[in-house]
């Protein structure tokens, strides 16, 4: 079922996560780029070797 289908937003924001073997994973999909961001940044600063970054669905 679609997201129009449901009534519910698309989420269309992807935090992705690459760790320090160059495997990259989907950590989680948000509604708003406010959001994704502040996820990413929130991972970034646990100052894993894990690099974080937002991408447009």
């Amino acid at each position: 079922m679609s997201a129009e289908e449901t009534g519910d937003r698309p989420r269309r924001w992807i935090v992705w996560r690459q760790d320090d073997n160059g495997n990259r994973f989907e950590v989680n999909r948000y509604e708003s780029r406010a959001d994704a961001d502040e996820v990413a940044a929130t991972m970034e600063a646990r100052g894993h070797k894990q690099i974080y970054w937002v991408a447009e669905v």
